[in-house]
């Protein structure tokens, strides 16, 4: 409690000349009174000294900017509410005869584009950036590899989390690492940053042995299996790496060792025995994965050594219920083993420092923030850096040769060995701390290690490190009323995608407009049809067609003269505002939210064609062909600019219809500069090419047959992916019930008939999981975990 003199009061007692107790209030030393509890809440924290959490203040921005602004300090709803009190509930209708006017509408909610007022200033600024000449020169999308930092420009070094190499990339996958990392990479080469996007697999560790016994492959045939597989699918997304490596190579063991070294030099290591289970049969300690068991928490039988997939919990291996080793089915023991850690409660105050400055100079999403300041909110502890494992980074001290480096220590140093692979030069991106901005995106299960573990490695190191500027973490992305899961087969993955006969522009499209920014999100077949008929087809593909068609129709394929006029302006206006919109999002890595202004575009776009009608005006006089050659003209501009703002997102439909307008290149290098211009790019006189429909629609009838046939789950099979894992499952179920019930028929001995039954019970349970549902029976739902 704050130790001041200050108390809260009901209004009555605090401020005596208001009569209803309806807010809180508080009464200063000075005799004032504050009202808002946001303001009293920022009062206290600066009286106090103390500083507001991230959480705290997101909430009071909240709470001031939209609960207070769209609730209680409405002009509508507060003159209302006053109205209401003077007239004794007669309200504004009250108000009327003594007036003489009519009564303040009802409150609405208009449309943001409703609600936008164009200054004669703003006007002026489009009209001219409108009438700009465009930059000539190379294309800032042009890249010369390799890609190194340069003076006097903006240095990126963008990276998103590796992926496990032991499984095909899900949805979630894709969207919260390589997509919006792409998104990012390509604007910001639109934006004529200096810009190295790097990423690869993740191959060492227990996930990458447990898939080679499964497969009955060895660790590197699974590697070099699935990085190509990674690899094919991220492709057909137009993933757009400069480089995309691997952690399996030599660079990795060398700078893995060399941090490892520096960290021992400088005391940063400690030496500690851990309980492990080891399994006799198999004469090895069990790694996390290798362990299944009944979940501490929840009771769910197949928990594994590391989390417990039905209730999401981190767990310890030995805490398991009957623990089984995954390899032969044994009841493993506890053993003792010997291990390193990295000291983190010695690093923790260098990391509380680095942090500080990081976080707040750069850009780092709220839940990044939010997950590290939980961790350290406790004190740091020890961080195990080594297996028992045979597949990693060998560790190089002699007293634990027989070991490998822990996959998270081991695998964000993947960064710097996949860039020294790509560059032998690969230090002046990190170890450049001074000229380099480091961007990690990934999902937000990934943050404590991007932002504690890594960075306590790296600065134990002492070696001039590049560290992360801007952490971008994405929330998770379900699928449909589920969520996905790698290790149980649920969801769309990454090689169904390609099966679809959907294009990856639109997979892109659907997945970046319901990213998971700040909270979870849900992919849905029905929304992607609706999204993909309501917002590409017949919002954005239905204004760029006609903008085209116009022109090819009424000018034959030469963009008209264009006389503008001040509703011309105000559109030249309303436009530019949202392309700085767009701008000031991205720059800020608000990718979900920025698509939503090129759509506000076209809808700009679309209005402006409707009330102008130019299929109508072409057949007037001559001022009426005149309008409609500038309202055509205007139009294909727009289109255009659309074009340039797509392309981080829909690189394929971007480039396609810069081919259909014949669209100058150096478009691309002036739209997106400093706070964005919209220019005037296709000139009068300027012949288009051949204009053709952008999207197709999706059929209910297709999105049905999909939705069927990717239903979530997965078998593998040799080199194919066979949908329905419940078929089998569900014969062996019902042939096991008909043995159960010819035993009970027979009277058979109670123990054979129990046995049976506890085996139909376990495969309807596997047929649950294969189902997406819940393996417990229907009377344990309702029980808290």
């Amino acid at each position: 409690m704050i130790s001041l003199s200050l108390s809260f009061f009901f209004l009555e007692t605090v401020v005596p000349f208001l009569s209803r107790p309806a807010l809180p209030a508080l009464l200063l030393p000075n005799g004032q009174h504050l009202f808002s509890a946001n303001a009293i809440c920022q009062y206290l924290f600066e009286v106090n000294g103390q500083d507001s959490s991230d959480l705290c203040r997101q909430w009071l921005e909240w709470e001031a900017t939209t609960l207070q602004v769209n609730s209680t300090l409405k002009k509508e709803i507060c003159c209302k509410s006053a109205a209401q009190k003077v007239m004794q509930g007669k309200g504004l209708q009250g108000m009327k005869s003594y007036l003489q006017r009519q009564p303040a509408p009802q409150i609405s909610f208009p449309s943001e584009e409703g609600e936008r007022v164009v200054s004669e200033e703003e006007m002026e600024a489009a009209f001219l950036a409108w009438n700009r000449v465009l930059n000539v020169g190379s294309p800032s999308t042009e890249r010369h590899h390799p890609i190194l930092p340069q003076e006097g420009k903006r240095n990126i070094l963008l990276t998103s989390a590796l992926p496990y190499v032991n499984n095909v990339p899900h949805l979630g996958n894709i969207i919260g690492c390589v997509l919006s990392a792409d998104v990012f990479s390509r604007y910001g080469r639109l934006r004529d940053w200096n810009l190295l996007f790097v990423c690869g697999t993740d191959e060492y560790g227990t996930a990458t042995e447990n898939k080679a016994r499964e497969e009955g492959l060895t660790p590197k045939q699974i590697c070099d299996k699935y990085h190509a597989i990674h690899s094919s699918i991220y492709k057909w997304f137009q993933i757009d790496f400069d480089f995309f490596g691997r952690t399996t190579t030599e660079k990795q063991t060398e700078i893995a060792q060399d941090i490892f070294w520096r960290l021992h030099k400088h005391s940063f290591l400690v030496e500690d025995t851990v309980e492990q289970l080891r399994c006799e049969t198999c004469q090895r300690f069990l790694a996390d994965r290798f362990v299944e068991g009944i979940c501490p928490h929840c009771a769910y039988p197949e928990a594994r050594g590391d989390q417990c997939d039905k209730c999401g919990r981190l767990i310890n291996a030995v805490e398991l219920k009957q623990p089984q080793c995954k390899v032969c089915k044994e009841t493993p023991v506890i053993r003792s083993s010997k291990h390193l850690f990295l000291d983190l409660p010695k690093l923790e105050t260098q990391l509380e420092q680095w942090l500080d400055k990081s976080t707040r100079t750069g850009d780092w999403t709220a839940n990044a923030k939010q997950i590290t300041r939980s961790w350290l909110r406790d004190g740091l502890k020890p961080r195990c850096i080594t297996r028992d494992l045979q597949w990693g980074t060998p560790v190089p001290h002699p007293d634990f040769k027989e070991k490998v480096f822990y996959v998270w220590f081991d695998a964000p140093i993947g960064y710097l060995s996949i860039t020294a692979n790509y560059t032998d030069k690969w230090e002046k991106w990190w170890k450049n701390p001074q000229q380099v901005e480091l961007y990690n995106f990934m999902a937000k299960d990934n943050v404590p290690f991007h932002s504690v573990v890594f960075p306590c490695s790296l600065l134990g190191a002492q070696d001039n490190y590049t560290l992360v500027n801007h952490l971008i973490a994405t929330e998770y992305l379900n699928y449909e009323d589920t969520k996905f899961s790698k290790s149980r087969g649920v969801g769309v993955f990454g090689d169904m995608a390609k099966d679809t006969g959907i294009p990856s522009d639109v997979w892109r499209f659907y997945l970046l407009y319901v990213r998971p920014e700040g909270q979870d999100s849900a992919f849905s077949w029905a929304d992607m049809a609706l999204k993909n008929n309501s917002e590409l087809l017949n919002n954005l593909g239905n204004f760029i067609n006609r903008a085209g068609m116009f022109v090819t129709k009424f000018f034959e394929g030469y963009v008209p003269a264009m006389e503008l006029q001040q509703e011309d302006k105000k559109l030249l206006a309303l436009v530019s505002w949202e392309l700085q919109q767009y701008i000031q999002l991205m720059d800020k890595v608000k990718i979900r939210d920025a698509l939503k202004h090129i759509l506000n575009i076209s809808r700009h776009g679309n209005q402006y064609i409707q009330v102008n009608e130019p299929w109508k005006k072409i057949k007037g006089g001559e001022t009426e062909r005149q309008r409609a050659g500038t309202v055509t003209g205007v139009s294909v501009n727009i289109a255009c600019l659309l074009s340039v703002m797509l392309s981080p997102y829909m690189p394929t439909v971007s480039q396609t219809l810069r081919d259909q307008l014949n669209a100058p290149q150096s478009c691309l290098n002036t739209m997106l500069q400093g706070t964005g211009a919209f220019v005037c790019s296709l000139r009068a006189g300027h012949r288009i090419g051949t204009v053709s429909p952008l999207f197709q629609k999706l059929e209910g009838d297709h999105i049905e047959a999909l939705k069927k046939r990717f239903g979530g789950q997965q078998v593998f099979y040799g080199s194919l992916w066979v949908v329905y894992k419940s078929v089998p499952l569900c014969f062996h179920a019902l042939s096991q019930g008909d043995k159960v019930r010819a035993l009970k028929a027979q009277k058979a001995d109670k123990a054979v008939i129990t046995a049976e039954v506890a085996k139909l019970l376990d495969l309807k349970k596997q047929l649950a999981v294969a189902e997406g549902k819940n393996p417990e029976p229907a009377s344990q739902k309702s029980k808290k975990k």
